[in-house]
């Protein structure tokens, strides 16, 4: 039987929320397509400042359920358009936020029927979320949660709704990482953290079982530990690096194929 190779995968999720506004706080009606291409034309046809039109987008009807629908529909929230300008803004903005995911947890744990326990690997603050139901084929696999969240966003239990779906709906059991974050903790420190985390786990775990994904900014964490991991392994010399060759172009070519 062929052997699984490790596979870090790396993957974005990009949510579009649109929502439908009073046709009243428009003075532009809609227009047929040819008609608006020849008013943009026309508008834009000198050097200079760019115009756009205003538009409405419809909330879908026919092609998403009705949660969908009232999730699109939905108001922004308060902190859309926030503007903060010290770390203490930053920090109550971050937390007012946190708020709002940790609210959720509860129920998603219940519905998706996982089990959440907090621990530290390497010294990092992590969670350890576990399905109630493993596939036989996923009781020797590990995943390594790296949430996203712009950098700054997705605190404590703020980031588990990713890897409680993940372990819910994939039957993983999922690490995920409570990395440092700004303002107190600006760069390096997330990469140091979910470094290390991942280096303490392939200690006592076979790292071709293993996996980081990670969603926005955690995908690109999951490509950057990729990187970071060839560099310091071809520093490093001696059958690390061959190795950490192996794991690249592994991933690599796993990418490549989705």
């Amino acid at each position: 039987m062929r052997e699984p190779h490790q596979a870090i995968v790396s993957i974005a999720i990009i949510t579009l929320a649109a929502i439908a506004l009073p046709t009243a706080a428009y003075t532009q009606a809609a227009l047929a397509y040819d008609e608006l291409a020849r008013n943009e034309a026309a508008a834009n046809a000198e050097n200079g400042k760019r115009v756009a039109p205003v538009k409405s987008i419809t909330n879908p009807s026919n092609d998403v359920s009705s949660d969908m629908q009232a999730m699109i529909g939905a108001p922004f929230p308060p902190h859309f358009n926030a503007d903060p300008k010290t770390p203490a803004e930053w920090k109550e903005l971050i937390d007012r936020r946190a708020k709002l995911s940790i609210a959720n947890v509860p129920a998603m744990k219940e519905k998706l029927g996982v089990k959440v326990e907090e621990t530290k690997i390497a010294g990092v603050h992590c969670f350890i979320v576990t399905p109630s139901k493993i596939p036989p084929e996923n009781r020797r696999r590990l995943l390594v949660h790296v949430h996203g969240g712009g950098y700054v966003f997705g605190p404590g239990e703020a980031a588990l709704p990713e890897a409680i779906m993940m372990a819910g709906f994939g039957g993983f059991k999922v690490i995920s990482v409570d990395y440092r974050m700004p303002p107190d903790f600006p760069y390096p420190a997330a990469m140091d953290d979910a470094m290390a985390v991942w280096k303490e786990v392939t200690k006592t775990n076979d790292a071709r079982r293993m996996a980081i994904f990670g969603t926005s900014t955690g995908g690109a964490m999951t490509l950057a530990m990729v990187l970071r991991e060839g560099r310091e392994a071809s520093e490093a010399g001696g059958d690390r690096a061959g190795h950490a060759m192996v794991r690249y172009r592994q991933a690599r070519r796993h990418l490549c194929q989705q």
